[in-house]
């Protein structure tokens, strides 16, 4: 594949995984989701008119707004009421992405550095537009003539989402209550059986936010991105059965691997930021820098 055609792939990536922002998405026309005054999400027109069912606990939408009840005034009884809506519509069968019920409890608030206002189970925060957050892992070693390759994960054929397909050494979301470095450790103990005392040494380096809308709605995301060099003589294990295999790849291959369809999309952003941290990318060499840079940082 030619440098053009390379990075033209990698800005249709960008361009997806940020479509809620471009002409003719569905942005012109959803509500805010608001909480106490202040937004939180949006939620797609569809959902909004079965959301008037509910008028116990949504205010009918007004203003481009579809606010929570102001007698739902504490964090337990918002997170209840929405959830008693929630396992009522899933049983009516009608949303999709209620079929991939996880019981796994997001927080829900206008920012991160906010407390949160209430909780929402993971596969209905797509429904709401509900800022969704995770953290990512780049496990990569670093010979002793100082070449730098990077370990891979293969998703489980059985994964509910894009199995099969090329992901980071190791992922995962960011339940509510339990904390970011937390996370990673049991995510890397979990996936690649790397023991917490190698997982600790992984350090934050960024942010990779976007937003996409398909066919289930909207997904306002933010992965908390962290590298980690791993021991020459490690190799990643199978763990919880979500990944089937581990590949190490010299960087010149992982890159060609990020315009293929073989690689999860918000994975492959991870390491394509991975790329221009380490000057594996560099913007007098590569065109597009710029836009790549902003695609991996855009968030409303």
């Amino acid at each position: 594949m030619s440098n053009a055609a390379w990075s033209e792939k990698i800005l249709q990536l960008l361009r997806r995984m940020n479509n809620f922002y471009s002409p003719g998405s569905c942005l012109s026309s959803c509500f805010r989701f608001e909480i106490d005054g202040a937004q939180v999400g949006w939620i797609p027109p569809h959902v909004a008119s079965l959301l008037t069912r509910y008028q116990e606990v949504f205010s009918p939408p007004h203003g481009g707004a579809v606010s929570l009840r102001q007698s739902l005034d504490s964090h337990g009884r918002r997170s209840e009421a929405v959830d008693s809506v929630l396992q009522a519509l899933r049983q009516e069968d009608s949303l999709p992405c209620l079929k991939g019920w996880r019981d796994e409890k997001y927080s829900v608030m206008p920012k991160f550095s906010d407390p949160p206002l209430m909780w929402m189970e993971r596969a209905a925060t797509s429904l709401f537009g509900v800022k969704r957050y995770g953290v990512h892992i780049n496990g990569y070693t670093v010979s002793d003539s100082g070449e730098v390759s990077m370990w891979l994960a293969r998703r489980s054929p059985t994964k509910q989402t894009y199995p099969g397909l090329l992901d980071n050494v190791a992922a995962g979301g960011l339940a509510a209550g339990v904390g970011i470095k937390h996370t990673v450790v049991k995510e890397c103990e979990e996936e690649a059986c790397i023991p917490a005392y190698i997982a600790e040494a992984a350090h934050p380096v960024t942010t990779v936010s976007y937003t996409y809308e398909d066919e289930e709605g909207v997904f306002p995301e933010c992965q908390f991105v962290f590298d980690l060099k791993l021991p020459l003589e490690f190799r990643p294990r199978v763990g919880d059965g979500e990944v089937q295999d581990f590949y190490l790849l010299p960087m010149d291959k992982v890159k060609e691997l990020l315009a293929t369809d073989d690689f999860k999309p918000n994975s492959a952003m991870v390491v394509l930021d991975f790329l221009i941290r380490h000057s594996f990318i560099e913007p007098d060499t590569e065109p597009r820098y710029q836009e790549f840079v902003a695609g991996l940082h855009h968030t409303l």
